[in-house]
């Protein structure tokens, strides 16, 4: 009887090792390139200077760092850091920044907004493969509808590559 509890413990042990160790390993994650975050910012920023906005685009990557910063030569300085808070809340979140601004008027999302680098305001939007979400992108310099619709301008014109 001894013995048999003792090989059930051993067995026992080595499933847990063995359970613990397979947790362990690679992670493999989808990364943009800078070549796709430029075409990203570029095609924000055109979108909003054909309709006549001065503004500047962020593009952040999978962590919310900085990958790609442009900003028209008329726009404002506030834009730049403005459009690097909507991009990184848009990454963080995993939705666009008008969609955080609805929700987290309810109280109970509301002390999100106090989070470090986060701004409730439109105009950032995901970059998403599928619900992956690798990176975000944003402007700053027009209405809060109007960047929004600039940053999804940027967004399609790499969408091909997202699917």
């Amino acid at each position: 009887m001894r013995e048999t509890l003792r090989i059930a413990a051993g067995v026992g042990l080595v499933t847990l090792w063995s359970v613990g160790v397979s947790t362990q390993g690679v992670v493999m994650q989808r990364t943009m390139s800078l070549a796709m975050a430029k075409t990203i910012a570029e095609g924000a920023l055109a979108e909003c200077k054909a309709k006549g906005f001065n503004t500047a685009v962020v593009v952040v990557d999978r962590a919310g760092q900085v990958m790609v910063v442009l900003r028209d030569e008329q726009a404002s300085a506030q834009t730049v850091e403005m459009a690097r808070r909507k991009a990184y809340t848009a990454r963080m979140f995993r939705t666009t920044t008008l969609e955080f601004q609805k929700r987290t008027n309810d109280p109970v999302y509301a002390a999100q907004r106090d989070v470090t680098d986060i701004l409730a305001l439109g105009g950032g939007v995901p970059i998403q493969i599928g619900d992956d979400t690798i990176g975000g992108v944003a402007s700053s310099g027009s209405s809060q509808p109007q960047d929004d619709a600039c940053a999804k301008a940027g967004v399609a014109k790499v969408a091909h590559l997202l699917k």
